[in-house]
């Protein structure tokens, strides 16, 4: 039962990936940096939940943000580029980079965090289920790059602009939540 309860926790984990890779896959990402981000994703969703294990309780208590602010004005610095970006002509952009990269993947991990705070009450392996966050995440972000290509392929830029709109909502969102 409990593996059950860990894999549903992992795939709710992996949705925001998978929304937010959507999104970003709208950008036309070429399979090598699918795997790329797919891989940071799941790295983070591995490593987060240990940290949130050992530190979570003292970050949340000293944090003088609360991270849904955090998370959402990163979502809207992301969806502005994001917008900004798809008027460009060049082919290279910040949201392509591993930098751009290594930001999705926080944005995407930070309620890993907060859920290796709860870990010893859902789980006694802990690397076992930061292993099982880790694949499902990278699986559903590597879905969700794929899926927002082939939106990408069908309607252009016009995904872009409509996906960082969503994006940005979605941060706004997180800041008043």
């Amino acid at each position: 039962m409990k593996i059950i309860t860990i894999f549903l926790i992992a795939v709710s984990l992996s949705m925001d990936a998978f929304s937010l890779a959507l999104i970003y896959g709208t950008q036309g990402i070429n399979k090598k940096d699918k795997i790329i981000l797919s891989l940071i994703v799941g790295i983070y969703h591995f490593i987060m939940p240990l940290i949130g294990l050992s530190i979570g309780i003292y970050i949340t208590n000293k944090l003088i943000i609360n991270a849904s602010i955090l998370v959402g004005v990163i979502l809207c610095l992301i969806a502005i580029e994001m917008i900004i970006s798809s008027f460009k002509d060049e082919e290279e952009r910040f949201l392509l980079t591993l930098p751009g990269y290594l930001i999705f993947g926080l944005s995407v991990s930070v309620d890993s965090l907060t859920t290796g705070i709860g870990l010893p009450a859902i789980a006694e392996n802990y690397f076992l289920t930061a292993t099982i966050f880790s694949i499902t995440s990278l699986i559903f972000t590597y879905l969700g790059l794929n899926l927002g290509n082939i939106l990408n392929k069908k309607y252009g830029k016009v995904s872009t602009i409509i996906g960082g709109s969503i994006l940005f909502s979605l941060g706004i969102i997180y800041i008043f939540k």
